[in-house]
């Protein structure tokens, strides 16, 4: 201390602890001319004594004073020491660091001017202290003091100029401190840290790309910072890594793309809602675009993340997600390049989401990978099947159409067809809504998908042996509808029109008479069909008075309107000819008998038939030769009701042959044990009736009710 004493004078040491920042800094002059003096002698011996009563007696001191002035004096020494300060800033920095966490915040302001001037004397050397360097900076970036944090700035931006023109900075060491402070939230902190990744990025030397998933999510998470300066430095450092990535060879898209899917799965509202959001979704899109064959192992992951904001509320996220969404399916993989399983465990998630257009792409992803990938995606078959059935009931009908795609897709094989056809009659039979709301589209669009045919014979051998009589009666019902109504079945009707005179035709008409017995209306419409009149006629005159219920009329009622519409042209023309076809009329009137006079159906009916002409019979019988004045009794009474000849001619001419009507074809098929087929599955019917009205007991109302009753109810 002598020798200190010698060389600093007792005034200098006063000065140093004065309360008046002038005397402190008059007194720092006095110490850097003799710290310049002993340099210039080359005597470190007593420089660094002199350090050593600045660090001991005055930068540790519990005097705030003589903090101030200690410090104030470590910087006057470095400057007189010049270009000898490297040998000494061991014991000159570490207490000016210390000093940067003072409880005091002048003592804080006044560490960071004393490194500051240190810094610009030491440059190269002072990259040393780097890391402890930049964790106080760090720290006072957020410092409650504005002097002190203004300090800390100019301090901060000589460092970043020492780091760019130093070749001993490390990347390496300095990532993990970077990596550990991405996650703060402090507003200044953040400006701290995306000023850095800014600067290092600027420097070739320094490769930031390499290092770029440790600090990747700190960066989008900061996209969701309240300060719009801060959203916008990050949003501009993404984007210039983004276009480095572009011009990379070698880039780890991998890792980055885990970061990218977990901030799309982000349920920050405002992260979604900011306007800056949809770069960082666009990011994605171009990782997609880049990444190639390296994102395979990570597509159910980035589906996760892209399926739901198909569905944002913000349009820009939608377009980019849907923008991202087909360029991965546009990327043809091997199956063995990603996970087929994880895809489709994802898409059958999505399936349950309520918005329409992710439920869609969840679909076109299966759809995509069954045509690419079928043997796997059959292998997984039993997962998906059931989510796919369930489908069938959604609200949308774009889903449903490509639900069913789908289905026709898997059912390209026989087995798969079969499964198919029983998975979708369990699905109406436990869901009569289903049946109800989506039985018409479903069966129009699978018989387009997969031959007409080919699903109504499934149906029907499905159909024919099923325990439940009354949803097989729904059933037929709703399959007659379709196909006497739907357009896409227009040639299967065809096919039927002629089946009594055609091979083809007459055994497809056969595989359906045996579950269309469970419907007599039903029945009776496919008779008509196939012009077997004759036997129309017989089941009409074989029904029973349960078989007339509600249900029937009601179907009854729908046949006649549909008897008036394009599809049965031809039923109508053939009654220009009733010579030719008295079965025909014989069963139209049996119709007619059936409907309560006061109905509409009735009164349709009855019109229609009232246009038949008479001239034909007329013409073959013997007591209507004469075309003279004077008619006989037997033509006025035939002019009079021109269906009373025409239904007995019919009788006579039928004779109770099951085959005799013109259009049946001969032989060919045995419509007597028809009948007998159609009136044992209706008896089964009857029976189940019964024991229903046994169970229902006294006076409660079922499916079975007396024929007068029904009539009264259909005619309101």
């Amino acid at each position: 201390m002598s020798d200190v004493s010698s060389l600093l004078p007792a005034s200098v040491l006063r000065n140093l602890s004065d309360k008046l920042y002038e005397k402190r800094k008059t007194a720092a002059f006095e110490v850097e001319g003799v710290v310049r003096q002993l340099t210039a002698a080359g005597d470190h011996e007593r420089i660094a004594a002199v350090i050593n009563v600045l660090t001991n007696d005055f930068a540790r001191s519990p005097q705030a004073n003589h903090r101030k002035g200690g410090l104030i004096g470590l910087a006057a020494a470095t400057v007189g020491l010049a270009g000898e300060a490297a040998q000494h800033l061991d014991h000159i920095v570490p207490p000016v660091l210390a000093s940067l966490a003072d409880q005091d915040s002048r003592v804080r302001y006044y560490a960071c001017e004393a490194l500051y001037n240190i810094a610009k004397v030491a440059r190269g050397d002072f990259i040393v202290f780097f890391n402890d360097i930049f964790d106080a900076l760090c720290k006072l970036s957020a410092d409650s003091d504005n002097n002190v944090q203004n300090a800390a700035h100019l301090l901060d931006k000589l460092v970043k100029d020492i780091v760019t023109e130093s070749d001993q900075f490390s990347i390496e060491e300095f990532i993990p401190l970077l990596r550990e402070r991405m996650n703060v939230l402090n507003a200044f902190v953040r400006q701290f840290l995306v000023g850095w990744i800014t600067v290092l990025d600027s420097v070739p030397e320094i490769d930031m790309l390499g290092f770029l998933p440790d600090f990747l999510d700190g960066l989008f998470n900061m996209l969701s910072d309240s300060s719009h300066e801060i959203r916008q430095q990050a949003d501009s450092a993404l984007s210039e890594f983004l276009q480095e990535i572009k011009n990379s060879p070698s880039v780890d898209y991998g890792r980055m793309a885990q970061i990218l899917v977990l901030r799309a799965s982000s349920q920050d509202e405002f992260t979604r809602l900011t306007a800056i959001t949809w770069k960082y979704l666009f990011q994605i899109n171009e990782f997609v675009k880049l990444g190639g064959e390296q994102l395979f192992p990570y597509y159910a992951d980035i589906l996760g993340s892209i399926l739901p904001c198909i569905s944002d509320k913000e349009e820009k996220i939608r377009v980019v997600a849907k923008e991202t969404n087909e360029a991965l399916r546009s990327i043809k993989a091997g199956s063995n390049a990603f996970n087929i399983a994880a895809v489709l465990e994802l898409a059958k998630k999505e399936l349950t989401s309520e918005w329409e257009a992710t439920r869609l792409e969840a679909l076109e992803w299966i759809y995509a990978l069954l045509e690419r990938h079928r043997t796997e995606v059959i292998s997984h078959l039993d997962s998906i099947f059931p989510c796919l059935l369930q489908a069938l009931a959604d609200p949308s009908d774009k889903v449903v159409l490509l639900v069913l795609d789908i289905h026709a897709c898997i059912a390209k094989d026989r087995q798969h067809f079969h499964q198919l056809m029983v998975f979708l009659v369990h699905r109406f039979r436990t869901d009569h809504s289903l049946l109800e709301k989506r039985g018409t589209l479903v069966i129009r669009r699978l018989c387009v998908l997969l031959d007409a045919k080919r699903v109504y014979k499934e149906l029907a051998t499905i159909l024919e042996g099923e325990a439940d009589l009354e949803f097989a009666n729904t059933m037929v019902q709703a399959l007659n509808l379709i196909l006497l109504t739907a357009s896409e079945l227009a040639d299967l009707r065809t096919l039927l029109k002629h089946s009594l005179s055609n091979s083809d035709g007459r055994n497809f008409f056969v595989d359906l008479y045996s579950t269309w017995c469970h419907s007599p209306m039903a029945t009776i419409s496919l008779c008509l069909l196939v012009q077997a009149y004759s036997h129309a006629t017989s089941i009409i005159q074989s029904l029973e008075e349960e078989d007339v219920n509600v249900k029937f009329l009601v179907q009854l009622d729908k046949l006649v309107k549909l008897l008036e519409t394009p599809i049965f042209t031809y039923l109508r023309l053939q009654l220009l000819d009733p010579g030719r076809y008295p079965a025909l009329l014989k069963a139209l009137n049996g119709l007619l008998m059936l409907l309560p006079q006061q109905s509409l159906a009735f009164k349709l009916l009855k019109t229609r038939l009232k246009t038949v002409p008479a001239y034909p019979l007329m013409q073959a019988s013997p007591s209507t030769t004469s075309e003279f004045p004077g008619l006989s009794i037997t033509r006025r009474t035939m002019s009079s009701n021109p269906y009373s000849q025409l239904i007995s001619y019919s009788q006579s001419n039928e004779d109770g042959d099951e085959n005799s009507d013109a259009s049946d074809g001969g032989g060919n098929v045995d419509f007597q044990a028809k009948l007998q087929q159609f009136r044992g599955v209706q008896n089964q019917h009857r029976e189940h009736l019964l024991s229903q009205r046994e169970r229902l007991k006294f006076n409660q109302r079922g499916s079975l009710e007396p024929s007068q009753a029904v009539i009264k109810r259909f005619e309101t």
